[in-house]
């Protein structure tokens, strides 16, 4: 029987989580079963919703550009939102940190394309909150590949293990110099923080005693 959670009201909890990672990491169910444990809502990327993705997974370059603007136009439709409500300080979990989308564009686009992007983000001038807290799943290229096989989105069937390399190594760089939040690095190919209770119990434990600006997240092997 697995131990039950904490009593999260004893403690002084992260108000804003945001959850990153290579795709077919867990970004998603993490940031959903988080949100029901501390009742936050949620703020999720919209990758069902962008219609170039599965163009991008099937041809690549040439829908890099209309799939980067509509999740870079989504979010700051997302964060706009957020401030007319007044919400400076947001109490919730998403699945995507604003930051990392530069990360993106600069291994999708040609450098032309790059400068319109940044044109338009300038114009924008989103200005998303800090998180409270980030927590980074990583995962070698091989499990990643796995996991996308096996959940069986058709879009990301197309996706192609030299472009999940360059991904992971993308975000291996961006989150070695990331110092604007404190970062909960998360081994996500040990880990199993949707099936197991134990695992997801000990994350929980490492989350409300976060102290420092990065800590990692390895958890034992259960024992059988």
């Amino acid at each position: 029987m697995a131990t039950p959670l904490l009593n999260l009201d004893d403690f002084d909890l992260p108000r804003f989580i945001a959850i990153e990672g290579p795709i077919g990491v867990g970004k998603t169910t993490l940031a959903k079963k988080l949100a029901e444990s501390f009742r936050y809502p949620t703020m999720l990327e919209p990758s069902t919703e962008n219609p170039f993705l599965d163009r991008f997974y099937r041809e690549g370059g040439r829908h890099a550009l209309p799939t980067q603007l509509f999740f870079l136009l989504h979010r700051s439709q997302q964060f706009t939102e957020l401030s007319t409500a007044g919400l400076f300080s947001p109490v919730v979990v998403s699945d995507f940190l604003m930051q990392k989308d530069r990360m993106f564009a600069e291994i999708t686009l040609d450098p032309n394309e790059l400068a319109l992007y940044e044109k338009i983000q300038e114009n924008l001038d989103i200005k998303p909150p800090c998180p409270d807290l980030v927590i980074y799943l990583q995962a070698p290229e091989r499990v990643l590949m796995e996991r996308i096989r096996s959940r069986g989105v058709a879009p990301e069937q197309h996706i192609n293990s030299d472009y999940l390399h360059t991904l992971v190594e993308a975000y291996a760089r961006f989150f070695h110099f990331y110092d604007e939040a404190p970062l909960l690095i998360v081994n996500a190919a040990e880990v199993d923080l949707a099936g197991n209770d134990d695992h997801y119990r000990e994350l929980i434990e490492r989350i409300v005693n976060m102290h420092g600006p990065r800590q990692y997240f390895n958890p034992h092997p259960t024992l059988i």
